[in-house]
């Protein structure tokens, strides 16, 4: 069995998911899905803290539990799936990438909610954390970065140029079909690397 890695580039309230082997040195992608983190797609539960900051503390505090408990099992779900399905084409998921925000480290949830900035950070980050406790749960070896650095890491750790690095990582895509856009470039890539890194 080849080894496989996904690669996350996280939303609120949903993930693009990109699976990655490496053949002969170079990229090929397995399959791409995109992911949802919450039961009910709408507003109130892919911006839990935007939704709490309208609520009594308590009551907040409570439904941001309730969605983060929901995104962890649905996190999980999606990588068993994705596990289980690249098994049936002799691949063993061995790796994540997970792509992160700013790493800005986050208040108790009173600051939170008292900062609409902060919210927006607590939104995504809570996300992204159920998707790094499914990852661990999984067993999967991890590799995260942060969004912005990527491109300059990746050109580094695969030595090729980034402009010559983008191109191929558009190319890579073209047999799966539309959509193939940033979120599915950077999942693929951050999934690449993480085969490279965590090997």
């Amino acid at each position: 069995m080849k080894n496989a890695a996904v690669g996350l580039r996280p939303h609120s309230g949903w993930t693009s998911l990109v699976a990655v082997s490496v053949e002969r040195s170079e990229p090929v992608v397995l399959c791409r899905e995109r992911v949802h983190l919450v039961k009910i797609f709408n507003y109130s539960y892919r911006q839990p803290y935007h939704t709490a900051e309208k609520m009594p503390l308590e009551e907040g505090r409570a439904f941001i539990s309730r969605v983060r408990a929901e995104a962890r099992t649905l996190a999980y779900r999606a990588l068993r799936a994705m596990e289980a399905r690249l098994r049936e084409a002799d691949y063993r998921l061995t790796h994540c990438g997970l792509l992160l925000a700013s790493g800005r480290e986050l208040p108790n949830l009173e600051k939170i909610l008292a900062a609409h900035p902060l919210i927006h950070t607590a939104d995504g980050e809570l996300f992204r954390e159920a998707l790094m406790q499914a990852s661990e749960k999984c067993g999967l070896k991890q590799f995260q970065m942060k969004e912005k650095e990527l491109v300059g890491w990746a050109a580094k750790v695969l030595r090729r140029k980034e402009a010559s690095l983008l191109r191929q990582v558009t190319e890579i895509g073209k047999p799966m079909g539309a959509p193939w856009g940033q979120d599915e470039k950077f999942a693929a890539l951050v999934a690449w690397v993480a085969l490279r890194e965590t090997s």
